[in-house]
């Protein structure tokens, strides 16, 4: 279990996902997926909040300090920070109740990219769409397993991955909307045996840190795509990165027990949300633009 700092939180989640820093609030939040919970905790540490969810929720966005956004099974929800009420945004694929929300990330614009996928990992069933000011457009389909959406601090391209291809794609965007302005082209390919492409965040550096479900790894790729570091995680199924702290300069990565053995005598660490031992030239992802 070499190359790890610590456990950020010990809650095991069933399928963690979507972490996101609140600059403001000193805060880590992300979501249980299958758990259908919110957690919440100081960057400092102390205690976890969870919140139940009437949904299932897979990632987190900020939109001020009183309020968050949440990508859903069916369409992106404002919860009040104070109060915890959710009230539906936009509707997104609520006509398709074999369907949920995925991966998603803020473009520098404040648009949102969010991804969807069935509920069953059904072979091209999801899609990538954008969100900005209550527009919503399709950016990419026939997707099975959307993931490592993100973006240069720049806004001049994005990156995205099919889990299940093991392909991670990069594309050009329009800094001030965040819309593709090209044909996306393989960033990298992960061979089936060593896991596959999950979440991912890019640094001040230009550098993508994708977490490598199935391959108990944080990998860093440089801009060309080169794998320029690897850093063992004490968990097979890492989920997602995120900066945290007061300069953003430490990792936290997600983790899930989906599909495990219930002992997990041999992944005793699984579903646990983690710290990095690394300092990062990390940054915050941008409040998300809802109108």
């Amino acid at each position: 279990m070499s190359g790890w700092a610590g456990i950020f939180c010990d809650r095991a989640c069933i399928l963690g996902e979507g972490p996101v820093a609140h600059p403001g609030l000193g805060r880590l939040y992300w979501v249980d997926i299958l758990g259908r919970h919110l957690a919440e905790r100081p960057f400092s540490g102390g205690s976890t909040t969870l919140h139940d969810l009437p949904v299932m929720a897979s990632m987190v966005a900020r939109v001020d300090d009183t309020t968050l956004l949440l990508g859903a099974e069916d369409g992106l929800y404002l919860r009040d920070i104070g109060t915890g009420r959710l009230s539906l945004l936009t509707a997104l694929e609520a006509d398709r109740p074999g369907t949920r929300s995925n991966d998603g990330r803020v473009h520098p614009s404040g648009a949102l990219w969010l991804g969807t996928m069935g509920k069953n990992a059904e072979s091209g069933a999801g899609s990538i769409y954008w969100f900005f000011r209550g527009e919503v457009r399709t950016l990419f389909t026939g997707l099975t397993i959307p993931n490592a959406i993100a973006f240069a601090a720049d806004g001049t391209h994005a990156f995205f991955a099919d889990s299940d291809a093991g392909t991670i794609w990069r594309v050009a965007t329009d800094p001030v909307t965040g819309l593709p302005t090209g044909e996306r082209r393989v960033f990298v390919t992960i061979p089936a045996s060593e896991g596959a492409p999950d979440g991912a965040v890019v640094d001040a550096d230009g550098l993508v840190w994708n977490a490598r479900w199935g391959g108990a790894s944080l990998d860093a790729y440089a801009p060309d795509g080169t794998r320029v570091r690897s850093i063992a995680m004490p968990a097979r199924q890492v989920t997602c990165p995120a900066f945290i702290g007061p300069d953003a300069d430490t990792l936290v990565v997600t983790s899930a027990t989906e599909g495990l053995d219930p002992d997990r005598s041999d992944d005793r660490f699984a579903g646990r949300t983690f710290t990095v031992p690394v300092r990062v030239k990390g940054r915050f992802e941008p409040a998300v633009r809802v109108a």
